[in-house]
């Protein structure tokens, strides 16, 4: 039989004779409840928007690519890459130009990246998702088209609807230095805009056009900047990625889109432990309730401290009864937390209650929430592990003085 555990159990649940100790320990549970709460809506809200935020990313980025692993150009035409195009798990393979290129349209010039892609490994069923306006297409009627950025569309001011010339695209011509005639010095090709990507950092001074237009401008018919592809739904991608890796060897790399975009990965990892741990600093000011609530506590149960002491009861025996009795107020008070949080998670996700303002995001209408049972578990480790160390201390340093303020009288 646990003796201290009864004890701080009878404590808690019984009524106690001075009745500002009831509102004390209500406050501290309160106050532990609303951090626990406060902890795991926030980790929630921040899966929802990395959620949202990568998936956005995903939209366009491949799930693997290959680079070289010097330079920047390289030559495709080798077995290990004959055989990835013809690989059965492999879909959307697509060999990739690209460089930065000078456009012109009207009276108006922007420096952008060109990226020739392959007009078949566009995935239809992404197209509504990542454009704002026009179609998602390359080509038409033999026709090359262009899929443009936001930064390229809104800075050389181009209407989709029926744009009134077609963009000038120039790049420097190799091999070519002070000739007599400027324009020689140039390749210089036209193309006709057809969509505009949603808003994303990115993917804002591209412009995608198929990669026999993009060989033509920048000169280069044999070689290519890197690989992209998707995989069928199902396949291992780390297990794809080393084998791919083994085979094609040191001189190329295979990236998946972590390694593709390591900053963004990195920054909302960062910034969503930045914020868990201010928040936690501040949870502590709400823990530090139970310090009151053990004070008084122990105060108003002299009488019981000292018939334990006359039973034999040391100091020890009498630190746990309310070590236990703070560590019961913390777990009841996160345990409520986390039940109000999942339920409050619940209806942000179904009804979207708190939305986004008006013409601040026109991605989403309200916050998105997405639970993690890890998160849970981390937040009630976090609040029931600070609430023992306070408790603790607390029960300590309250005995102790205590036992001194006997001695005294």
């Amino acid at each position: 039989m646990n003796l201290p555990f009864l004890f701080a159990k009878r404590y808690l649940f019984s009524k106690k004779s001075v009745n500002a100790i009831n509102i004390i320990s209500s406050i501290s549970v309160i106050g532990v409840m609303v951090s626990s709460a406060a902890l795991i809506i926030l980790l929630s809200s921040f899966n929802g928007m990395e959620q949202l935020i990568l998936s956005m990313y995903s939209k366009f980025a491949p799930e693997l690519k290959i680079e070289p692993s010097k330079g920047k150009l390289f030559d495709t035409k080798s077995t290990a890459f004959e055989e990835l195009r013809k690989d059965p798990n492999v879909i959307h393979y697509t060999e990739v130009l690209q460089e930065k290129v000078l456009l012109q349209y009207s009276n108006r010039q922007f420096i952008a990246n060109i990226k020739g892609i392959e007009p078949q490994s566009l995935s239809k069923t992404t197209g509504d998702s990542v454009l704002v306006d026009g179609q998602y297409k390359l080509t038409q009627d033999s026709t090359n088209l262009a899929i443009l950025g936001a930064s390229v569309q809104a800075n050389l001011g181009i209407p989709l609807q029926n744009p009134a010339e077609q963009i000038q695209v120039y790049s420097p011509r190799k091999g070519v230095k002070n000739s007599s005639n400027p324009a020689e010095e140039f390749n210089i090709r036209s193309i006709t805009p057809s969509a505009v990507l949603r808003y994303q950092q990115d993917f804002d001074n591209l412009i995608i056009t198929p990669i026999s237009f993009a060989k033509e401008v920048l000169g280069e018919h044999e070689r290519v900047s890197s690989i992209e592809f998707y995989l069928k739904e199902g396949v291992d991608i780390n297990a794809f990625e080393r084998v791919l890796q083994k085979k094609i060897g040191a001189d190329y790399t295979v990236k998946n889109r972590e390694e593709q975009n390591p900053t963004l990965y990195k920054n909302v990892r960062v910034e969503r432990w930045v914020v868990f741990f201010i928040l936690t600093l501040i949870s502590v000011i709400a823990i530090f309730n139970i310090v009151g609530s053990l004070t008084m506590l122990v105060l108003d149960k002299q009488k019981d401290m000292t018939i334990l002491k006359g039973l034999g009861g040391g100091n020890d025996l009498i630190q746990r009864i309310f070590f236990y009795e703070g560590l019961m107020i913390a777990i009841i008070g996160c345990l409520l937390g986390l039940l109000i949080g999942a339920i409050f998670n619940y209806i942000q996700s179904t009804y979207g209650i708190i939305r986004v303002e008006d013409g601040a995001n026109t991605i989403i209408d309200s916050y998105p929430m997405v639970n993690q049972w890890s998160d849970y578990f981390l937040v009630f480790v976090t609040v029931t592990g600070i609430s023992a160390l306070v408790s603790y201390f607390s029960a300590k340093v309250s005995v102790k003085e205590l036992s001194k303020l006997k001695t005294t009288n």
